[in-house]
């Protein structure tokens, strides 16, 4: 190669370098002599930055991007430790003229040949000046202490959670006292993509989402206001005259030319869309600087993504976040241990609550690298906690309609809320496999998925009826009685395995029903509408539970029938019942004991009287038929002695139904001025059956 191509070669590459280190894209907020110290992210993509420092200068300037100078003024707190203020922040602001862009200042001097590094770097201090804007603070005094604290995106905290089950109960044994606790460990991973390292920052994670909303301060908003003019008395328009020439027959339309086929070299105008040109990892957009991290990451076996409600109802088999590993990082072995406890306890985080959400504090310094992400350990405890089966459709499994889940289920007696992530479950060294921790307040206890048990088969019925009969309310001799509709869901659950089998039901409750004397241990859900029943199936044996669902409902019914009278006798043995009440109810109640047996006998009574008429009836029609007949004298003398006897016991049955009918209008008086006396508004409560 020849000198001069030498030569060539060494200043392009020179100016490539400088091009590049011209366009590095830089932190998003940074301000001379104030460090960062304090780093606080949230869950809805904000976190909170804190930077100090001791400031000898009357003005302080910010560099902050363009996009975000809207957020850093809307958050920006200053606190001056010295007893100083802040008098003013003062940032430009865009303003389109129409003149076009302008031209860049000729910062090398009249007289200089600005040589190709020296346009390079030019352009790169441009480039840099213009993805950022000066917000300048105006201080009085001349010595500051300046904490200054503001608020910018920051792709959001996501925890990963560790449960290593005590021995015992994980195939489905009956646990013991020792299988009841399970160790918990909770990890935070935050990605830091802000454009400058953290070193030495004070981490905290808050598991929760404050409101944040993205502000347009740094632009300058006009409203439009309506415009009032006179216009007086001119007129809109002229109006136009019409005038009509003499004109000779019109010659025939021209040809239309065809159109010009594509890539044609005629006139028109050629749309040509360049390439956006590559960028080094230290140049370039924030796109592309996102782009260039991700293109630098090492290869890795593709995996099928599956939706956070995917990997629930998949049993939990893929796993959640995935970190990326710079190259000089090798991928951990296959874990064949369970995860330990750390030794020393004090590098946990601290857990506090403030204004109902829980902060993690990392108890010392944490160095993160601008586009890479880091794992802290927020907690390590052992909580309550064992793993069961789990009997819950889901139509996204589709087996799981007959076959329950294997579940860890562990109570969260920590201090802080657990926000939603991805869970490993071992025992004894393996793994078992993953499910989804859904948000789990303190105290609160949760059942998580991460395999299905196709040793266990449930099938499922539901029966409805509606029993019992209760005083709901007496008012105007009018009787209204409650009653419970009942549904019955049976599940009867077969162990095919060699040890017992805890299992929970996840039941969908009925809306507007009650649990009717529920197994000990149930929970019942309000807020999910569903209970968890829980039931033991012994080893290669059935068990049923029956789910009973209790609504009322109200009918207004007779005195006289027979709910009635079930629904008055259960208030008079009530102890609860109104004295006054249950005395009236029982003197009416001693009339109507005489009442209704009088009028079930008139109803009997009158009712063989219709039969005997009807044979009556018939006997005559038979007699008609055989009156001339010389033969049937034997039976002619059976047909009259038969309708003789029905005359006469027709005789009898009037006479007592007119006494019935005496007996019946008298009580019937006597009983309605009774019940008209009664009044009852409120129903006894029911009474619950204890679990």
């Amino acid at each position: 190669m020849r000198r001069n191509d030498v030569a060539r070669a060494g200043s392009g590459l020179l100016l490539a370098l400088t091009l590049l280190a011209g366009c590095a894209r830089g932190p998003d907020v940074d301000a001379s002599g104030l460090a960062l110290r304090r780093v606080v992210i949230y869950r809805n993509g904000v976190a909170y930055f804190e930077r100090r420092g001791l400031v000898d200068a009357d003005q302080v300037t910010f560099r902050v991007r363009k996009e975000k100078v809207g957020d850093f003024l809307a958050t920006l707190a200053v606190i001056e430790a010295g007893g100083s203020s802040v008098r003013s922040a003062s940032f430009p602001v865009e303003v389109d003229d129409g003149s076009g862009e302008d031209e860049a200042p000729d910062e090398l001097g009249p007289e200089v040949t600005p040589t190709p590094k020296d346009k390079g770097a030019a352009a790169g201090e441009k480039r840099r000046d213009d993805e950022h804007e000066k917000v300048k603070l105006t201080l009085d005094g001349r010595e500051h202490d300046l904490v200054v604290g503001y608020v910018a995106e920051t792709p959001v905290w996501r925890p990963s959670y560790r449960l290593v089950m005590g021995a015992g109960g994980a195939q489905g044994a009956a646990p013991r006292a020792d299988s009841k606790q399970a160790h918990l460990q909770a990890w935070g991973i935050v990605q830091n993509l802000s454009g400058e390292d953290w070193k030495g920052v004070k981490l905290s994670l808050v598991a929760g989402a404050p409101l944040a909303f993205q502000a347009t301060l740094d632009q300058a908003a006009i409203p439009p206001r309506p415009v009032v003019s006179d216009q007086g008395e001119v007129i809109a328009s002229v109006p136009t005259s019409e005038t009509t020439l003499a004109a000779e027959a019109a010659p025939p339309p021209p040809v239309a030319p065809a159109p010009a086929a594509p890539g044609d070299a005629g006139e028109g105008y050629a749309f040509i869309e360049e390439a956006e040109p590559d960028m080094d990892k230290g140049g370039g957009s924030l796109r592309s600087a996102r782009r260039s991290a991700a293109a630098t990451a090492p290869a890795a076996k593709p995996m099928p993504k599956l939706s956070d409600r995917e990997e629930a109802r998949a049993g939990g088999q893929h796993a959640g976040p995935q970190l990326k590993r710079s190259a000089a990082a090798p991928a951990p072995p296959p874990m064949a241990m369970n995860p330990s406890p750390p030794r020393n306890m004090s590098a946990l985080a601290a857990v506090a609550m403030e204004a109902g959400t829980t902060r993690y504090d990392i108890p010392f310094p944490v160095d993160i690298p601008d586009k890479s992400a880091t794992m802290v350990l927020l907690l390590a405890r052992q909580v309550p906690g064992e793993s069961i089966f789990l009997f819950a459709p889901d139509g996204g499994v589709p087996a799981s309609s007959s076959h329950p889940f294997r579940v860890a289920r562990f109570t969260n007696d920590t201090k802080g809320l657990l926000e939603r992530g991805p869970i490993a479950v071992f025992e004894n060294g393996a793994f078992l496999g993953q499910g989804m921790v859904e948000p789990l307040p303190p105290g609160a206890t949760t059942t998580v998925p991460f395999a299905l048990e196709r040793g266990l088969a449930v099938d499922t019925t539901r029966e409805e009826n509606a029993e019992g009969a209760r005083l709901a309310k007496i008012e105007g001799g009018a009787l209204e009685i409650e009653r419970d509709w009942v549904t019955h869901t049976k599940y009867a659950v077969r162990n095919g395995g060699d040890l017992a089998a805890r299992t929970l039901v996840k039941h969908p409750r009925l809306h507007g029903t009650r649990l009717h004397a529920p197994p000990k241990g149930t929970e019942d859900n309000v807020g999910t509408g569903s209970a968890l029943v829980p039931i033991d199936v012994p080893r290669r044996g059935t068990a049923v539970l029956d789910v009973d669902e209790r609504r009322l409902f109200r009918q207004q019914i007779d005195w006289l029938d027979q709910l009635a009278d079930d629904a008055v006798q259960g208030y008079l043995k009530d102890p609860r019942a109104d004295a006054a009440v249950a005395k009236q109810l029982g003197q009416a109640w001693d009339i109507r004991g005489k009442l209704r047996p009088a009028i079930d006998e008139r109803d009997r009574i009158l009712a063989e009287q219709q039969r005997l008429e009807q044979q009556s009836h018939e006997l005559r029609q038979n007699l008609r038929a055989i009156e001339k007949n010389k033969t049937a004298d034997e039976l002619r003398r059976d047909l009259t002695d038969r309708l003789a006897k029905a005359s006469a016991r027709l005789d009898e049955i009037t006479k007592r139904v007119i006494v019935l009918e005496m007996q019946i209008n008298e009580q019937q008086i006597r009983f309605r001025d009774l019940t008209n006396e009664i009044k009852l508004l409120a129903p006894l409560a029911p009474v619950r059956a204890a679990p």
